[in-house]
């Protein structure tokens, strides 16, 4: 078997790995904001992995390059993505816990906790 496979294989089972992950931390976190975290972080991980070992493994360089285009561009856009909708579940009141011990994003937001 020729090494790029070999490493094309890791890559893709190290996603994949890191993916399962993320649904744990989806299922398993209490919390709104800490399940956006772990979808946030891990996926976003999880999806540049498989990507680069899905570039691997096909070996052309027009498809490989529009691979690899793919996953820089879920590495930017996810994270905002996440952001956005973190700020919008905030605004809404959406899931907030009834105290909090510091809240200095209120004092931007104008609203009164």
């Amino acid at each position: 078997m020729p090494i790029r496979l070999i490493i094309s294989y890791f890559l893709m089972l190290t996603g994949s790995a890191f993916a399962i992950v993320t649904v744990l931390g989806l299922l398993r976190f209490p919390d709104v904001y800490t399940r956006i975290h772990a979808g946030a972080v891990v996926l976003t991980i999880s999806a540049v992995l498989v990507t680069m070992g899905t570039a691997i493994y096909v070996w052309d360089f027009f498809l490989s390059a529009k691979i690899v285009l793919i996953g820089i561009f879920f590495l930017f856009s996810n994270p905002m993505a996440t952001h956005a909708i973190a700020r919008a579940s905030y605004k809404r009141e959406i899931a907030l816990p009834k105290e909090y011990e510091i809240d200095a994003y209120s004092d931007y937001l104008g609203r009164d906790v």
